[in-house]
């Protein structure tokens, strides 16, 4: 397969990257359009609480550029399903797609997923009419209970959010990615292009970073770096990595050469 051609599909909308981005903690509005460019990133994800979704001179949705990318916002905060329906009736309302990343996050320690109030956001956002882009744990029931309801993704954790520490769910991430009947978009914990690199490896087919971009002292440089991690570990994936053994193997013969 040539990764030239290979799109990203969701929703029946077609992506050339597979770096999704967040606009979150950056040290200004430069440091983010910086990041944004740098990635080549098409999805950008805006938490509805930070902005006013329908003032288009909003400090930061006046710096992003909607016919290149698709404006994904997220109800980041959302203590429960009603409050996270709410938020994206909001955003459509004001005239954004009908797109949005659902998170219901009512622990303000760990910000992990409430898994039944978000089944419950999307079964009703779905039938609105909504593209729904669920952040969940890293649960296969889950998963495919959300598939099931018409979720046009999954989106399970590799640490809890802001974190940096990596794929610590690997192998639930590869369970969801083995049942998976839509794109599977690993987000949150990842703090190094290592980290994008091994999720695409295993087969997701995209990953969100928001953290590791914005607190770097240079996001353009590091969202580059992501880009070819995503790039390099998609590419990998579609090769076909080599079988892991546990005892060696000459990549020479060790006979016949002195002949």
């Amino acid at each position: 397969m040539n990764p030239l051609n290979d799109a990203l599909v969701i929703a029946g909308r077609s992506f050339n990257s597979r770096l999704l981005v967040g606009t979150g903690k950056f040290s200004s509005n430069a440091a983010m359009v910086e990041a944004m460019q740098y990635s080549g990133s098409e999805i950008v994800t805006v938490a509805l609480r930070r902005v006013d979704i329908g003032n288009p001179d909003d400090s930061i949705l006046s710096h992003i550029d909607r016919n290149k990318y698709l404006l994904l916002p997220n109800t980041s905060g959302a203590r429960d399903a009603e409050e996270a329906v709410r938020l994206a009736r909001l955003s459509r309302a004001a005239g954004c797609d009908p797109w949005v990343k659902l998170e219901v996050t009512p622990d303000p320690y760990y910000l992990l997923p409430d898994p039944i109030e978000t089944l419950k956001a999307a079964e009703i956002l779905v039938k609105e009419g909504f593209t729904v882009l669920p952040y969940i744990n890293a649960d296969p029931v889950l998963a495919k209970r959300l598939q099931e309801a018409g979720t046009a993704t999954v989106m399970p954790l590799g640490a809890p959010i802001g974190t940096n520490r990596g794929i610590r769910t690997r192998d639930q991430i590869a369970i969801i990615i083995e049942q998976a009947i839509v794109p599977v978009v690993v987000d949150a914990g990842l703090g190094a292009p290592s980290h994008a690199a091994e999720a695409m490896e295993m087969g997701a087919d995209a990953v969100l970073v928001n953290t590791a971009l914005a607190v770097t002292p240079n996001p353009g440089l590091m969202a580059a770096a992501f880009r070819k991690g995503v790039e390099a570990g998609r590419e990998a994936f579609l090769a076909g990595l080599g079988e892991q053994r546990q005892k060696a193997e000459a990549s020479s013969p060790l006979t016949g050469f002195l002949g």
